[in-house]
């Protein structure tokens, strides 16, 4: 009896980490190149009923009972988001697979999807935040007319100058395994040992996406399909804590038998 209550709060606890995965999600409904989050279940240990359970079975096998559920992941989807036009030529979006590569302060590495950039205080191009990009593109105070074609080579006018310049080409990342980045906020990933090795790639090769400047990638949360997730976390949740509820009174009918 007193394993339900246990499976009982394992359910609970499960549920509780979903429901919060899912607000996560509805509350980045707008945030630019947000991706989702996604709840994986698995089950608990089990054991034996009884040692005569498998004498009493038609079959002969043994009479497991499972001990509950637990999150065994937390997984980002990195499925495209609608891409929405803004006309900045500083706004680039991926239109297939790869990351942006920035620079943090600590020189280690981050990826990411948010393609708003801006020319940082020392003229780089970089992140809002300030991360330049690893290419550390240099855009001029003085140039005009920037340009970031779908390979990602970025040219500029210049000033007495009657032919566009190049300043620079802007690469992309890609993983083996996407989902084993390391979230760290700010729209931020870090690699692990799960990701895979990072890859740099030309833009547009080797199935890596294209670049379309003037537009920005929206998160790939879906309204609906996280509204009807939300429901069903509520009633499983309400489910397991009937289950702590029936065991109560249960136990309680049996401690009152001698009444």
């Amino acid at each position: 009896m007193l394993n339900s209550l246990y499976i009982g709060a394992t359910g609970m606890q499960a549920q509780q980490l979903n429901v919060d995965a899912i607000a996560n999600n509805l509350a980045n409904v707008n945030t630019t190149g947000y991706k989702k989050s996604r709840i994986s279940f698995e089950d608990l240990l089990y054991r034996t009923a009884s040692p005569n359970a498998a004498a009493n079975n038609s079959e002969g096998l043994p009479v497991a009972l499972g001990l509950g559920t637990f999150v065994a992941s937390n997984a980002k989807s990195f499925l495209g988001g609608e891409l929405k036009q803004t006309e900045s030529p500083l706004d680039l979006a991926i239109q297939g697979n790869g990351f942006f590569e920035v620079n943090l302060p600590d020189g280690s590495s981050a990826y990411t999807r948010h393609g708003s950039f801006r020319v940082t205080s020392d003229g780089m191009l970089g992140t809002e935040a300030g991360y330049p990009l690893k290419q550390q593109i240099h855009v001029p105070a003085d140039a005009t007319n920037l340009v970031i074609d779908a390979t990602g080579k970025v040219t500029a006018t210049m000033p007495n100058e009657t032919k566009p310049v190049e300043l620079g080409q802007i690469e992309l990342t890609t993983f083996p395994n996407p989902q084993g980045l390391d979230a760290l906020g700010g729209n931020l990933y870090s690699s692990t040992q799960i990701s895979g090795q990072a890859r740099v790639t030309k833009p547009g090769e080797d199935g890596c996406g294209t670049l379309v400047q003037g537009y920005l990638e929206s998160s790939n949360v879906k309204l609906a399909e996280e509204m009807v997730n939300l429901v069903l976390a509520q009633r499983a949740y309400e489910l397991n804590a009937k289950i702590i509820q029936t065991s109560d009174e249960m136990l309680s009918i049996s401690n009152n038998l001698r009444r």
